[in-house]
């Protein structure tokens, strides 16, 4: 069974079809990647499955459960959480306590226990130190957790905000486009970090425009354009569909995604 599935999900702004009868499935340890041209309907779906949307029709379900429009701290707390085009990033705080802004959802205690700075409170504390500094070290930063957020080159940001999603214990992490903007050495550090969370048990799914990145690391595509699925499958059979090539890769991409792929099997 499915951790993740999506059966139908559709959504319109103003009479236009944004996203319409999208559905697919994703399993622990998987990275399925969303891929289209602009204005496909991508981020919006992501929108939908992540409880910042509505959805007007179809549903999600998590581990069996339907979710369909609940809201993200609900599904964080079940064990979905994404990463943003646009990074959300406290940049005054340091590296260290972006993650550790991450273990909210997790940490259990009270008001006064804290003001009072009672031993469970520093116990809590230093276990919740403890665990960002792992994930600092999991994405190559920890020699930065003292450091001012704000100070990190841009692809460092990208990684530091997977760890922050990762600080949530996700079963399933949604990735809206983590290597945009970064240069080909921060793209393959990403590209291994996402592997890894795989490789580890998440189920991953990817919205990216590095088809490169997408082709080596992906299991399953599933292609949008204006808002509906036009393809879905394994990336070298995705990347020779026609439909695929005229909407998206055009010919010579879709060769070299196609030759991309058998390189990496």
């Amino acid at each position: 069974m499915s951790l993740l599935r999506v059966e139908g999900l559709g959504i319109d702004f103003g009479g236009l079809r944004a996203v319409n009868d999208v559905g697919f499935g994703l399993g622990p340890g998987e990275i399925v990647s969303v891929i289209g041209p602009n204005g496909a309907g991508k981020t919006t779906l992501f929108n939908m499955i992540s409880g910042l949307y509505l959805p007007a029709r179809g549903r999600v379900t998590l581990d069996g459960e339907d979710v369909t429009g609940m809201e993200p701290h609900l599904l964080a707390a079940r064990g979905l959480s994404r990463t943003f085009q646009n990074l959300q990033i406290f940049h005054a705080m340091t590296v260290l306590e972006n993650v550790e802004a991450g273990h909210h959802l997790h940490e259990k205690g009270s008001v006064v226990a804290d003001l009072l700075s009672l031993p469970s409170s520093r116990r809590r504390n230093a276990a919740t130190r403890e665990s960002a500094y792992a994930l600092l070290e999991r994405v190559g930063l920890s020699r930065a957790a003292g450091h001012e957020a704000g100070s990190l080159s841009y692809g460092a940001l990208k990684r530091l905000e997977i760890a922050r999603a990762l600080a949530l214990k996700p079963r399933v992490l949604l990735l809206d486009e983590p290597a945009a903007g970064c240069n080909a050495v921060e793209t393959e550090e990403i590209d291994r970090l996402v592997a890894d969370v795989a490789a580890s048990g998440v189920a991953v799914l990817l919205v990216e425009h590095d088809m490169k990145m997408v082709m080596r690391i992906s299991s399953h595509l599933v292609v949008l354009d204006h808002g509906e699925k036009i393809a879905e499958g394994e990336p070298a059979a995705v990347a020779r569909d026609p439909r695929v090539i005229e909407a998206y890769l055009g010919a010579q991409a879709g060769e070299d995604a196609g030759e991309d792929t058998h390189a990496h099997r």
